[in-house]
């Protein structure tokens, strides 16, 4: 972990946290190098659902936004253990992610979503992301990097060459009970 100016403040080590105190931020971008330690990962783990956390690691660049927004750009590694769909067996993914958020005090008029004559919000799918909201005085840099390696977890992980055998018609036929209808459907029959 680096640290080259003093408005970053000393990490909580039982949970994966860095916050960044916004009034010390300035023009100039501070670099912050994160790694989460073995109680960080194990709580990582639990939380996300996942076997096993090998690795988290981050490089951010830190910098004023316009006159109150802080940017956060740079990237977060991850290396999960999963259990295949199909087989349950232990099954590894690498997460590398690029990194890049907007953040502004609550109430801020940046984080406003546009809307037209009749009130209606405009969303332009192909512009920029409207800024995150934060409150108080810091932003906890480290669930910044937790959310995009939250949404780089792959949903449905698969061992590779994993399949699963599902059993064929006839066999599922002769294991099922027998109808109580199906001495009606022999009356019927005579």
């Amino acid at each position: 972990m680096d640290k080259k100016d003093s408005h970053v403040t000393e990490r909580n080590r039982k949970t994966f946290s860095f916050p960044v105190k916004v009034a010390h931020v300035g023009a100039n971008p501070v670099s912050v190098n994160l790694e989460a330690n073995d109680s960080e990962r194990s709580a990582l783990a639990e939380r996300w659902s996942v076997l096993r956390v090998d690795a988290v690691t981050a490089q951010l660049d830190i910098t004023r936004w316009k006159r109150d927004g802080v940017r956060i750009k740079g990237s977060v590694r991850a290396s999960i253990v999963q259990e295949c769909v199909a087989t349950l067996e232990p099954v590894e993914q690498i997460i590398d992610e690029k990194l890049e958020a907007l953040f502004v005090p609550e109430g801020s008029k940046l984080a406003r979503i546009p809307m037209d004559e009749n009130g209606e919000m405009v969303i332009n799918a192909e512009g920029p992301d409207i800024p995150e909201t934060f409150a108080g005085d810091s932003i906890d840099v480290a669930k910044v990097c937790e959310e995009f390696v939250v949404l780089a977890i792959d949903a449905y992980p698969r061992k590779e060459g994993a399949v699963v055998n599902m059993p064929d018609e006839a066999a599922s036929n002769e294991d099922k009970a027998p109808s109580p209808f199906a001495g009606l459907e022999k009356m019927k029959k005579n």
